[in-house]
C-alpha cells in the first residue's frame, strides 16, 4: 500500500466508496465522474502504480481484473449489448490517480473519445 495513495486508502476503507464487486484481490467501485451510464472503477487490492509495473509476478493480478470486469458486465446488464474496458498508463495516456485501474464503460453506445 501506497500512504498517499487515493485509491489505496479506498481499499484501507479511510475513503468511502460505493462498491459494485470486491473478492479477496480486486475492488470495483463506481467512478464519481462518470463518463458513461455505467463507469467502475476496477482496482487491484495491491498497489501497482501503473501499467508499465505489471510484472510476471503481479500479472494475475490483471486478470483478476478482467475477470471481475466480467462480472461487472453482468452484474451491470451491459454484457450483452457490449462494453469499453480501458487502462490509462502514464500522464499522456490520460492516467490521473497512479494506482493501476481499469475503467468498465457502457450503457449505451460509446464513441470513440468516450473513455
Amino acid at each position: 500500500m501506497s500512504e498517499d495513495c487515493l485509491f489505496c486508502k479506498i481499499v484501507q476503507g479511510e475513503i468511502p466508496c460505493t462498491k459494485v464487486y470486491e473478492d479477496e484481490s480486486v475492488l470495483a467501485f463506481e467512478d464519481i465522474h462518470p463518463l458513461a451510464p455505467v463507469h467502475v472503477i476496477v482496482i487491484p487490492k495491491g498497489h501497482i502504480s501503473t501499467f508499465m509495473e505489471v510484472s510476471s509476478d503481479s500479472m494475475a493480478d490483471l486478470m483478476k481484473m478482467m475477470a471481475a470486469a466480467q462480472k461487472i458486465a453482468k452484474l451491470k446488464s451491459i454484457d450483452e449489448k457490449g462494453f469499453r474496458i480501458v487502462i490509462n498508463c502514464n500522464e499522456e495516456g490520460g492516467q490521473v490517480i497512479f494506482h493501476l485501474h481499469m475503467h468498465v464503460l457502457g450503457g449505451r453506445r460509446l464513441r470513440d473519445d468516450v473513455g
